[in-house]
């Protein structure tokens, strides 16, 4: 088979780390179909993606890099992952929201953009260990009181912002906020998670952090974790709740179907962002 000449080795590269991180990992024999490209040519695509630290390569193919259990992105860095499927994952899970109830809203990119869709939600009160959260509806606030006569409106949300200790995704953890989740009671809890997965449930790589979402879990009614499908399968340092914990996932239609069919036997709810809910009676 000879060479594609249409595709330069840097868009050829570009495409095969593509597929690596869209699918967990690809094998040669694939990519010189997908590619209408030799062997050998993707083999030296495959090395110097290597040597770049892009990709890991084994026997046959190649898979992401593995991150250590304890790497732990900054804000701005996770904001710039999955925009997309995050915008679709909070129009969902602000239709979860009932007006005039207690919400608590845990840290994270996820959540960050879920909470500019509650801004729609009236007369909430919202309980947030988010810098970047508090921000939202502070600023919301501000807006609302510089054009009219100086005070919020009646429909504005509540906002308390837990104390503690901060990460670098701008997350209050530690005794403080422990302190101050566990003395209160929330209708919802909205959870963003660095990592998913049946076998460690929710994880993170912080281990304050997981603490104080434990503090959450358990003063929730009910629990729904906004996650998109990049989590899924990702292990952190620390569990902090098994996958049984979680009442709704709203996720992305990036979900492979073997995870999606992890969710027929158990009772949490799978929402895709962007697909139909399926008939209750179907």
């Amino acid at each position: 088979m000879g060479d594609n000449q249409n595709l330069l080795a840097e868009q050829r590269r570009a495409l095969i780390l593509e597929e690596v991180r869209r699918r967990g990992g690809v094998r040669v024999n694939e990519l010189t179909r997908r590619l209408n490209v030799s062997d050998m040519t993707v083999r030296r695509d495959l090395d110097a993606l290597a040597r770049q630290g892009m990709i890991e390569k084994v026997h046959g193919g190649a898979l992401p890099v593995s991150e250590p259990s304890t790497h732990e992105p900054g804000f701005e860095v996770k904001s710039g992952l999955e925009p997309g499927a995050k915008a679709e994952i909070a129009k969902a899970a602000a239709e979860l929201a009932v007006p005039g109830s207690a919400i608590a809203l845990a840290g994270g990119t996820t959540a960050y953009a879920l909470a500019q869709r509650l801004l729609e939600v009236p007369e909430l009160t919202v309980v947030t260990n988010s810098v970047r959260v508090a921000d939202v509806f502070y600023n919301a606030q501000r807006a609302a009181a510089s054009g009219g006569d100086g005070r919020p409106p009646a429909e504005a949300a509540t906002v308390v912002l837990t104390g503690g200790m901060r990460t670098p995704s701008d997350t209050l953890v530690g005794p403080v906020a422990d302190a101050a989740i566990r003395s209160l009671h929330f209708d919802l809890l909205f959870l963003g998670v660095h990592g998913i997965s049946v076998e460690a449930g929710l994880s993170t790589p912080n281990l304050a952090e997981a603490e104080t979402n434990r503090h959450f879990v358990r003063s929730a009614r009910r629990v729904v974790v906004v996650a998109d499908h990049t989590k899924w399968g990702t292990v952190g340092l620390s569990s902090f709740a098994a996958l049984d914990d979680v009442d709704v996932l709203v996720t992305d239609a990036g979900l492979s179907a073997a995870a999606r069919a992890e969710f027929a036997d158990r009772p949490t709810e799978l929402v895709v962002a962007g697909e139909p809910v399926a008939d209750a009676d179907d």
